[in-house]
């Protein structure tokens, strides 16, 4: 009866690791592909930005927001992952005590699963929030440039007209 209650628990255990699991991870790779998708050279923002050279500081804090936004949906399905790994890794100890080897197995099974599946799509949203670093820093530096050029703007003008007499 013991062994039951145990398989039991690991069964509703291991539902919870795998909904919680495929909800975190979605999460993640929704994420990523947003970002990917703002920092992509197709995308409307990024030519936006390479014809401007820069955002507005309001457009900048809605980017920011939304870009909040997804990673303050990934922490809360993360929490939630993080409560199954710990009860599923309960129910696995609690039925290993009582004599279910098999559900303890299959359990710790789930959460090898889950933990890999996790770390793959935790690596797609690293590389997603490298790329956005990096088109942060190419804006910052178009800006620089641009700035430049307008501090040389007389030198220009000087060049061109010279470049015209000839």
């Amino acid at each position: 009866m013991i062994r039951r209650a145990a398989s039991l628990v690991t069964d509703s255990s291991s539902t919870f690791l795998s909904q919680t699991t495929v909800a975190f991870t979605d999460a993640l790779k929704d994420y990523s592909k947003n970002l990917l998708s703002l920092t992509s050279s197709s995308s409307p923002l990024f030519r936006y930005l390479a014809s401007l050279g820069k955002l507005t500081a309001m457009e900048e804090d809605l980017l920011l927001q939304v870009i909040n936004g997804w990673r303050a949906e990934c922490k809360h399905y993360e929490q939630a992952w993080i409560n199954a790994v710990s009860l599923s890794k309960a129910a696995a100890e609690i039925a290993q005590s009582s004599g279910a080897q098999q559900a303890s197995a299959s359990m710790m099974s789930n959460l090898q699963v889950s933990q890999s599946q996790v770390e793959e799509a935790r690596k797609v949203s690293v590389d997603a929030d490298k790329k956005l670093a990096e088109t942060k820093v190419e804006e910052i530096q178009r800006m620089a440039e641009y700035t430049a050029f307008l501090g040389d703007g007389d030198e220009h003008e000087i060049h061109e007209a010279y470049l015209r007499e000839d």
